[in-house]
């Protein structure tokens, strides 16, 4: 999905979840306070598990697709351009609701202290 950056790394059942996720590593060198960004496709009906940003602060934008986030407990409609903000120590999850499309989204991962 992500062009020209190869193949994608493939991870099943992320966090106990269910489903793969195809995950593209997006930034070339290094550009901190940024340590990643990732582009992200998630399985029809797949769902990532509960876990927690323990070392970056994290934002998701979603570029394609629909479902739903939670955040610590409070879920979040998904849907193209909604940003969702992780600072360290909040959980995460996601769930793509379409059982025919993939779920697309962006991680941009920052170190820093919150």
């Amino acid at each position: 999905m992500w062009l020209g950056v190869g193949e994608p790394d493939r991870r099943a059942d992320m966090f106990g979840g269910s489903g793969e996720v195809r995950v593209w590593s997006l930034l070339r060198g290094s550009l901190p306070p940024f340590d990643c960004v990732l582009g992200c496709e998630l399985d029809p009906g797949g769902h990532v598990g509960e876990h927690v940003q323990d070392t970056c602060t994290e934002v998701v934008i979603v570029t394609d697709g629909h479902g739903q986030a939670s955040v610590s407990g409070e879920p979040i409609t998904l849907r193209p351009g909604i940003v969702v903000s992780l600072p360290l120590g909040e959980a995460l999850s996601l769930t793509n609701h379409s059982q025919t499309a993939p779920l697309r989204y962006l991680i941009v991962k920052a170190r820093g202290s919150g």
